[in-house]
């Protein structure tokens, strides 16, 4: 069963009908369109720094193969490439969804898109949570001074001595 992540836009109004709809859901996995298709895929799904990115290093890959004398090989590098490009699709939707200000909330397994959306709205509902909305994370903080109870690894206490 497919994996989708689940990604919420920044508020626009009060709404929440309006705001859900525009909720997104990336299928993680291994994208055909993307490995067969990687620059037309990507201007599909509006990844222009992503597609700049790709097309100049496809030409600088292409200016150092042909450099090299290596052009037979040259399919193989672009093969391994698309490779690339087809299993990472899910992860350059979700960095162009976070640069956008998407907040992420959660993970949802449904057989299609429609399935999952389902399952994510009954489990959203049951539960009772307000919309959510892109919240900054909070910054990290230090560990407690004094040594907790709990035994981790083979030592009680960081100064206990044999």
């Amino acid at each position: 069963m497919p994996v989708y992540t689940v990604h919420a836009p920044p508020r626009r109004s009060g709404d929440t009908l309006a705001h859900t709809s525009r909720f997104v859901f990336v299928r993680d996995g291994f994208h055909f369109w993307a490995f067969l298709l990687a620059p037309l895929w990507m201007l599909r799904h509006r990844l222009w720094l992503e597609f700049i990115a790709y097309a100049i290093l496809i030409g600088g890959i292409a200016f150092v193969v042909r450099r090299l004398g290596i052009e037979a090989e040259a399919i193989w590098i672009a093969l391994l490439f698309s490779l690339l490009v087809g299993m990472e699709a899910s992860s350059l939707r979700r960095w162009k969804l976070a640069r956008r200000g998407f907040g992420y909330l959660g993970v949802v397994v449904g057989d299609d898109r429609e399935d999952a959306e389902r399952r994510f709205f009954d489990g959203w509902v049951q539960d009772d949570q307000p919309v959510a909305t892109p919240t900054p994370k909070p910054p990290l903080t230090r560990p407690p001074s004094e040594p907790s109870s709990e035994i981790i690894g083979l030592f009680p206490q960081p100064e206990a001595r044999p």
